[in-house]
């Protein structure tokens, strides 16, 4: 069976203007989580988790700018880091507990580019939306500088498999992926000598939460104190998308599914 993200975090610098701009723009029920010691939202729809939010003050760096990170599942998280490692990957932060949970670690892939990894405990199972329903990730995307061997890391880490290749003429070939489960879809894209992408933003991974219009989130967006980066465009396969920054700075993504 193939690992894929299980869970989403924006650590940002304000929490309480977070949750406000994400329930109006996304439409996310929150809650708290409960967690002593510490102020970490859990986000979601109809009493089903997507993620959580907490900030970097909490986290002891109160001056870095807003971040969306993704978790991978793996079920063995010492053996999983230390391959990580031998493929040229980078351990940000060691594996930590998390009571009840599971277990966590933050890495870096042989590219840069960040992701956590978690290894859940043995009762955690919590309910999951399916791909395509509203609030959910439907689509995961990672720019950097070579996404073949991008790919080649996943695959062999992950058990991701090649889909679709998208030619977008000039700007490359845009690789799709997918698992033996739909709700780990994505897409992989090479920025090195790419015309149009700006030159200063990082190799990350990037999320697109799905709502029922997203041309009707943009007036959300910018009556909720955010901006547009990248106004609504139709993408092959019939899904619609745009791209937007949070009033704290953070970068986000959204996306109408062609069901909707």
């Amino acid at each position: 069976m193939a690992d894929g993200f299980v869970w989403y975090e924006l650590v940002t610098t304000d929490i309480d203007k977070a949750v406000d701009f994400y329930g109006k723009v996304v439409g996310w029920d929150f809650k708290d989580s409960g967690m002593p010691g510490i102020k970490y939202m859990l986000f979601g729809k109809d009493g089903k988790d997507v993620g959580g939010i907490m900030s970097w003050a909490q986290a002891g760096a109160p001056d870095m700018p807003p971040e969306w990170m993704g978790h991978i599942h793996t079920a063995k998280l010492d053996e999983e880091l230390k391959s990580v490692v031998a493929d040229g990957g980078t351990i940000v932060k060691p594996a930590m507990d998390i009571p009840g949970i599971g277990r966590f670690a933050v890495v870096l892939d042989p590219q840069g580019v960040k992701y956590l990894l978690f290894e859940p405990g043995t009762q955690y199972a919590p309910p999951r939306l399916g791909q395509n329903d509203l609030g959910n990730v439907g689509w995961h995307e990672l720019l950097t500088p070579d996404a073949a061997r991008a790919f080649d890391y996943y695959a062999k880490h992950y058990g991701w498999q090649k889909d679709y290749a998208h030619d977008m003429g000039e700007m490359g070939v845009y690789q799709t992926f997918k698992t033996n489960q739909p709700l780990y879809s994505g897409g992989m894209m090479s920025t090195t000598n790419c015309p149009g992408m700006p030159k200063d933003i990082p190799p990350h991974w990037q999320f697109y939460f799905t709502v029922d219009n997203v041309d009707a989130a943009v007036k959300r967006i910018t009556d909720a104190g955010g901006q547009i980066f990248m106004p609504p465009m139709d993408v092959p396969g019939g899904s619609r998308i745009m791209q937007g920054i949070d009033p704290q700075g953070g970068h986000f993504a959204l996306m109408q599914t062609p069901k909707a």
